[in-house]
């Protein structure tokens, strides 16, 4: 499945400030007629529809695990400590993504207010997630001892 064709917790503040469907600024961008605010916009917003599904897949295994019809036997807690260090690490790229793109979509001015055009000026965003801490288990191989 195609990013353009996930949803992501921004999708409404983009179609109010461009005005347009996601789908229809994605095409808007593949035709080359997206401003560089809306191609970086649909980049941050891709980064995190990938990271909000990151995010859900983990917590759904979680609740898969920890259900009450599920095997106890199955049940591993140095499993979950790994899909708790996986879902801190998802949900740390979301928290990035989030704030890159509404610090972009606060910087735009309105739709009905287009700033005069100065040539060679653009917005510079950083648009990082903050790194992921690494797990204190990371890397380590398990071995059993007799």
């Amino acid at each position: 499945m195609s990013v353009i064709d996930k949803s992501s917790s921004r999708d409404a503040a983009l179609q109010e400030a461009f005005g347009a469907e996601v789908a229809e600024l994605y095409a808007q961008t593949a035709r080359g007629e997206a401003d560089a605010a809306l191609q970086r916009a649909l980049e941050l917003r891709s980064f995190l529809a990938v990271a909000e599904e990151q995010a859900a897949r983990v917590r759904d295994r979680v609740h898969a695990a920890t259900g009450s019809d599920g095997d106890m036997n199955d049940l591993s807690a140095e499993d979950l400590r790994w899909d708790a260090d996986w879902l801190q690490a998802a949900l740390a790229g979301r928290d990035g993504y989030t704030a890159a793109l509404d610090e972009l979509l606060r910087a735009m001015p309105a739709p009905n207010q287009a700033g005069p055009a100065r040539p060679g000026l653009s917005p510079k965003i950083a648009a990082t997630a903050p790194p992921a801490p690494a797990a204190p288990r990371a890397g380590v191989v398990r071995i059993r001892r007799p």
